[in-house]
């Protein structure tokens, strides 16, 4: 049975690991505004692929966009960046190659 990729560790890789703390700010500031104001909020996560050339990689644009009740209104915040991830197997993305080989397997020998 094939083990399918956990799109939370992609998502914890993504911008070096930033992606959650800044997805998690908005969250947060975004509810605050809606408790204090009593008026909507919202957050967007948008994440754009595209190929590297012919290569196994892909650019991993997201962005960010979240609108903050205020008194007299809104205040919104945009945040985009990219990151180079590598395909591997079962569609599994991430910063680096599966073709590493385990370091501390040990061989064993029959006698």
């Amino acid at each position: 049975m094939l083990k399918n990729p956990d799109f939370t560790e992609t998502l914890q890789e993504l911008d070096a690991g930033i992606l959650v703390s800044k997805l998690s700010n908005a969250l947060a500031n975004t509810a605050l505004g809606v408790l204090q104001h009593n008026k909507k909020g919202k957050v967007i996560l948008t994440i754009d692929l595209d190929r590297i050339g012919e290569s196994s990689q892909i650019n991993v644009s997201h962005k960010i966009v979240y609108q903050q009740p205020t008194l007299r209104g809104k205040s919104m915040e945009e945040d985009t960046t990219v990151t180079p991830m590598h395909v591997n197997k079962h569609g599994h993305m991430s910063i680096a190659p599966d073709t590493q080989l385990d370091l501390f397997k040990t061989k064993t020998e029959e006698i």
